[in-house]
């Protein structure tokens, strides 16, 4: 199957900063794609131009087979955008709002009506529908900014940083509303993040730095090519197990009386844990994380950039 979004070669530059450098990548229909980096990185001019909202300097953009540049519209027919800044208005309720986006969208009042019923039902925005947009949550105007794309009736969301600022346990709800259009509507979905646990959630992961991608695979593949878990093992006997580990081909790192080895994922170790039955009295296997993989592969930690 063609993917719905083909990037090949994109660049943009504001005078002699240079915000997306020769990027290219796909996102598959109903999947979850995300770009991962620090502010300034190139994830918001990216998605700026995909949504037909910023001119590209070369490159070619294609969104569910039409050129961006030349098929516009029909671009746009496709996609909607949820950017960081709240757009709706706040003297208006909820109801109204979203009802005055639809006739933007070119529904008509049956047709809007009807949409308002999925959308509000799919994040759960029911019982807000009443009330004024400024006087909601940061999580509520979320979870209705959002609604608000989706009255449209998209194929691809995008999402740039949803979850900016809101409290940790806001962000679970926003999330759990993303992962529902996901199951419910096959919806593909494509966001940027600064946030490594919710990259992890992605099906395919870019990681940007610099207006560059650095690193482009599933969260799995690309923690298993550039980080490895740790496994500590408390021996019986520290130089024996010291000496068998070195002739199996680790490089043990001693730390008081354990052994501290690296291995690729818990199958290894398990592997390994058979082979020296009897020979230890405890272990420990700790998982490789999403901080160490950007550390990794960008050489800094994420806050740092």
């Amino acid at each position: 199957m063609k993917p719905i979004i083909e990037v090949k070669n994109l660049k943009k530059s504001y005078g002699n900063f240079t915000a997306v450098d020769g990027i290219s990548f796909t996102v598959e229909k109903g999947s979850l794609f995300a770009f991962l980096g620090p502010n300034g990185a190139g994830k918001s001019t990216t998605i700026n131009i995909i949504s037909t909202l910023l001119a590209k300097d070369c490159g070619e953009v294609t969104i569910d087979g039409f050129e961006l540049g030349k098929q516009d519209k029909e671009i746009r027919s496709r996609i909607c955008s949820v950017f960081q800044e709240n757009v709706l208005d706040d003297l208006l309720s909820v109801r109204e709002n979203l009802l005055l986006r639809a006739g933007l969208y070119g529904k008509n009042r049956a047709q809007a009506q009807a949409r308002l019923a999925q959308v509000s039902d799919l994040m759960s925005i029911k019982d807000i529908l009443s009330r004024r947009f400024g006087k909601l949550s940061g999580g509520q105007k979320r979870r209705v900014e959002i609604a608000r794309a989706l009255m449209s009736d998209p194929q691809i969301l995008i999402l740039d940083e949803p979850t900016t600022g809101l409290d940790p346990q806001t962000r679970i709800s926003v999330w759990e509303a993303i992962e529902k259009l996901q199951r419910e509507l096959n919806m593909t979905v494509f966001l940027t993040t600064h946030y490594m646990e919710e990259a992890a959630k992605a099906d395919m992961l870019g990681i940007i730095d610099f207006g560059k991608i650095v690193a482009y695979g599933s969260p799995n593949q690309l923690k298993a090519q550039y980080t490895t878990d740790i496994m500590n093992i408390l021996p019986l006997d520290l130089d024996y197990m010291e000496k068998f580990l070195q002739e199996k081909g680790y490089t043990p790192l001693k730390k008081t009386d354990m052994l501290q080895i690296g291995v690729k994922d818990s199958s290894e170790a398990w592997q390994l844990l058979k082979q020296i039955e009897g020979q230890y009295r405890a272990f420990e296997v700790i998982r490789s994380s999403m901080d160490t993989l950007f550390l990794n592969v960008t050489g800094h930690a994420i806050r740092d950039a």
